[in-house]
């Protein structure tokens, strides 16, 4: 079947302008081409994405909204840097979700849980031989995510997907800082893959505490 290409058919098919600046944006951000602290100008993200300066205000005030930027009026947007306490209250938030969902999730383990896991193990070691960090990140995440997920709560499930953009954010650069957290993260995470395949609840909440508060001991220098 062949596609349209007449341009209005083609704009009808693209997603609204303040749509696309946003997502433009926020992949920016979480990236890391977008670093904390830097400047960003009404200008230079319309020509960037190819819009008006109208729909940038409008996806630079929901950014705004979402902690990742801060506007102000007549110089621009601020890329806010991730804070120490920022990471400390996420890692308080990452314990109290994440330890809960992995005992509930080993007793006793969850059907397709353990293959899902490896799935995204080989997806990390690959994503690390590549030097990829923001995939890396991402499946990273998405493992955590899996075992919440498992527990079938799913108020729980949308509390924790709150979180993903600021773990992404903190991931990312937490393995640019420390780049041999990447394999100590894969064995932490194959730790917690046999606790849970061995049903061992408590084995796989200490894992998933061990592993998880190590980034913020990391942000206070604790760790090397």
């Amino acid at each position: 079947m062949s596609v349209s290409t007449d341009p209005l058919a083609v704009a009808a098919r693209q997603p609204p302008a303040a749509e696309r600046v946003y997502a433009h944006i926020k992949q920016a951000v979480l990236e890391r081409r977008y670093e904390g602290g830097m400047l960003l100008t009404e200008g230079e993200l319309a020509d960037a994405v190819g819009v008006s300066r109208t729909p940038v205000r409008e996806a630079l005030l929901r950014l705004e909204s979402e902690g990742l930027i801060k506007l102000y009026p007549k110089k621009g947007a601020l890329v806010l840097p991730v804070s120490a306490q920022e990471i400390t209250d996420v890692v308080e938030t990452r314990l109290l979700v994440e330890t809960h969902a992995v005992r509930k999730s080993s007793t006793p383990v969850r059907a397709g849980l353990i293959d899902r896991l490896e799935e995204l193990l080989a997806e990390q070691r690959g994503h690390a031989a590549a030097g990829d960090l923001t995939a890396f990140a991402v499946s990273d995440r998405c493992f955590h995510a899996e075992i919440v997920r498992s527990t079938g709560n799913e108020i729980l499930t949308r509390l924790y997907d709150q979180l993903r953009d600021r773990q992404l954010r903190m991931g990312v650069a937490m393995m640019h800082a420390h780049p041999d957290r990447i394999a100590k993260s894969i064995a932490e995470h194959a730790g917690i893959t046999a606790a849970l395949r061995a049903g061992d609840a408590d084995a796989a909440a200490g894992a998933v505490r061990r592993h998880v508060t190590r980034v913020r001991d990391l942000v206070h220098g604790d760790v090397r």
